[in-house]
């Protein structure tokens, strides 16, 4: 039960560690490597800004270390925390957002629609500066009309 708690809490928690790493740390002193997320330069698939995922994901694995050779209990659900995080974002943002793969197209209901324009007005915004940041599974109200 408790580490259902802790994961549970780790998931909720990434919501805000990724809204601080999007805002201060994207848009701010790495913004080299998320601008080719905004300004498509690049015929690439992939973008220098994918490498924020190989960096949530050593985190995790970092933890799985913790817990098998360490024993420290809360490594398992806390890597699974932000595991779980990591694949939801993935599929919302990459997928269902970004089409990066072609699913999820004809989803039309009111969260789907909320999402779809809060991160078209972040995107407005080409610029390090002035883009309005939010979490993947919070979005301001005023998005979900």
């Amino acid at each position: 039960m408790i580490w259902t708690l802790v994961l549970i809490l780790t998931f909720v928690l990434m919501e805000g560690m990724a809204w601080f790493s999007h805002k201060y740390i994207m848009h701010g002193f790495l913004w080299n490597l998320h601008k080719d997320h905004h300004k498509k330069n690049h015929k690439s698939w992939f973008e220098r800004n994918d490498f924020f995922f190989i960096f949530y994901a050593l985190v995790s694995a970092g933890f799985m270390v913790l817990w098998g050779e360490y024993n420290f209990w809360p490594g398992f659900p806390i890597a699974l925390g932000i595991f779980l995080y990591g694949l939801t974002y993935f599929l919302v943002h990459d997928i269902f957002i970004h089409q990066r793969f072609k699913l999820f197209r004809n989803a039309n209901n009111w969260y789907a629609r909320g999402i779809r324009r809060a991160h078209k007005m972040h995107h407005k915004h080409l610029d390090k500066e002035e883009g309005e940041c939010f979490g993947m599974l919070w979005v301001p109200i005023k998005y979900f009309k």
